[in-house]
């Protein structure tokens, strides 16, 4: 078993790595850093270490080729992150010792030694059976409320302010939540994850989480005093009020990059196995449009995505997945493959396959949009009903013609699928707010600091003729959103609310706020209007 695992006499500590040459653990007391070298079987590196256990501190060095126009990038340099370490202690400092490469030369060997600036891998006790009462609601009956953990508790009034911002503030907003009728939450990613480097730079931060570096471990700022604790008894606490958790996972690609990209897990354990490279394998394979691509051609990478995936519905209750740009799971080349090994083995799981189950259909790979091309039993985001929806209350020409068949479940995408299938939505968290749509012509991005190139231009919106905030308007603009919310609601198909969109959550028109983790994302529930 991969990851760190104590027993009675103390830890066995396991990593996969197909082309590394040494592999050594770094166990740390303090300032102290011990190592221990690993024995190889096959793939798999171990070593037993007595009187080790839960608590300690550890992290990897990997030795192998450096050879990035081969695909190799190894740098025993760099301590490393466990891709199974279940715990964190401390943060990813922005530091040129983090690079793998000297500056923007990704074929210089960079020997300065990371350490001082990467968190270390906590050892954990053997995870326990967690008994989950779930609602297990069907899909027909589902209705969806996407959000964001902190942007949805930041500023409630009801919650302390020391538990604003973490799971810890989420029993706080349940009676709301179910009051509004859904029966689903589904949050924006809670693995651990980095803020690009060149956000750091300009005084931002990655605000959305679509940029992993564990798979494993909750992503530290959204837990409170209760710690993991505190995840758990929010789930438990929605469970109690019959609603569902979805958790929004992100197995596309990792915060390391491109081959500029910082050397943090993955690209020091194995680059050429773990990441899809390009026909010369100095570079990625950049079909999400972040840098790199995991290889779900690797037995390893899919083994990490399901035992992870396993251990978020065991351990934390989750009851469905939302992924992002899922076609790359089913990339077994440039093609996408809808009987892929990961989508099989999804589907055979015992556990995987009783959860709910929802692709993001498209990536920026060849033939990358792939709505209604998933099999049973997934669902899908349907994009084609927000633009048909917008279109038609923007009062296009010829608009009902597609909203027709939108209506009735998106029938011409999901043939013979159930119209449950099609998960219907006016806005998500990627692109304008329901307010914001018919608010604003035009995106405001600025504040993101790519001189509003970023974010889609084609949003389907009707400002009224005002761009932005007008007195004058606020009645019309309701009454559209009041249409808007009945088309969705009375659509054949799952519809998804985006959390804020039923009392007017405006972003000011910025459409692509990932960015933004500020009063321009956390909802603004005193100027709610109900």
């Amino acid at each position: 078993m991969l990851g760190a695992n104590p027993h009675a006499n103390g830890t066995r500590f396991s990593l996969w790595s197909h082309h590394a040459t040494a592999v050594t653990l770094c166990l740390f007391q303090g300032d102290e850093e011990r190592r221990v070298s690993l024995s190889r079987d096959g793939d798999v590196w171990s070593v037993d270490v007595p009187g080790v256990g839960a608590g300690q501190l550890y992290g990897y060095r990997v030795d192998g080729p450096w050879d990035p126009e081969k695909g190799h990038r190894f740098n025993a340099n760099k301590l490393l992150i466990d891709p199974y370490a279940k715990a964190l202690s401390g943060e990813i400092t922005e530091h040129p010792a983090i690079y793998g490469h000297k500056g923007d030369d990704d074929l210089a060997f960079n020997d300065e030694d990371s350490a001082p600036f990467m968190p270390r891998c906590v050892v954990t006790a053997a995870d326990e059976p967690q008994d989950w009462d779930r609602p297990d609601t069907p899909w027909d009956q589902t209705i969806i409320y996407e959000a964001h953990l902190k942007g949805l508790t930041q500023r409630h009034p009801d919650i302390a302010p020391t538990l604003r911002g973490t799971a810890d503030g989420v029993p706080d907003l349940v009676s709301y939540i179910k009051d509004l009728g859904v029966t689903a939450v589904e949050f924006l990613p809670l693995q651990t994850f980095f803020s690009e480097p060149r956000l750091t730079q300009m005084g931002l931060s990655n605000y959305w989480g679509y940029n992993p570096i564990n798979y494993f471990v909750p992503h530290t700022p959204y837990l409170g005093p209760k710690g993991a604790d505190g995840l758990r008894q929010a789930v438990r606490a929605l469970h109690d009020a019959g609603i569902e958790v979805i958790l929004d996972v992100v197995y596309n690609h990792t915060a390391e990059s491109w081959h500029l990209g910082p050397t943090l897990s993955f690209k020091g354990i194995d680059n050429a196995s773990f990441y899809a490279l390009q026909d010369d394998r100095r570079f990625y394979v950049n079909h999400t449009g972040t840098g790199n691509m995991l290889d779900m051609r690797c037995r390893a990478v899919r083994d990490l995505t399901l035992a992870s995936l396993r251990y978020w519905a065991e351990q934390f209750g989750v009851d469905g997945f939302r992924f992002d740009l899922a076609p790359t799971l089913g990339r077994m080349g440039d093609g996408f493959d809808p009987n892929a090994p990961l989508l099989a083995a999804i589907k055979a799981d015992p556990v995987l396959s009783q959860r709910k189950l929802i692709a993001e259909p498209w990536d920026i790979g060849p033939d990358g949009y792939q709505l209604g091309n998933f099999p049973d039993p997934w669902a899908e985001w349907n994009d084609e009903y927000r633009d048909a929806a917008r279109s038609f209350w923007r009062k296009d020409a010829h608009a009902h013609r597609a909203l027709a068949g939108k209506l009735l479940g998106s029938a011409e995408r999901f043939d013979g699928r159930p119209a449950w299938s099609s998960v219907n939505f006016l806005a998500a968290h990627d692109g304008f707010t329901l307010h914001d749509t018919v608010s604003f012509n035009d995106k405001h991005n600025l504040a993101n600091g790519e001189k509003n190139r970023d974010g889609h231009g084609h949003n389907l919106s009707d400002n009224f003729g005002v761009e932005g905030s007008e007195p004058t308007l606020d009645a019309p603009r309701r009454a559209r959103k009041i249409a808007m919310l009945a088309t969705l609601l009375f659509s054949h198909g799952t519809p998804m609310l985006l959390a804020g969109d039923e009392f007017g959550q405006s972003q000011g028109g910025n459409n692509n706020a990932y960015c933004q983790d500020n009063e321009t994302t956390w909802l603004d529930w005193g100027a709610a209007d109900p």
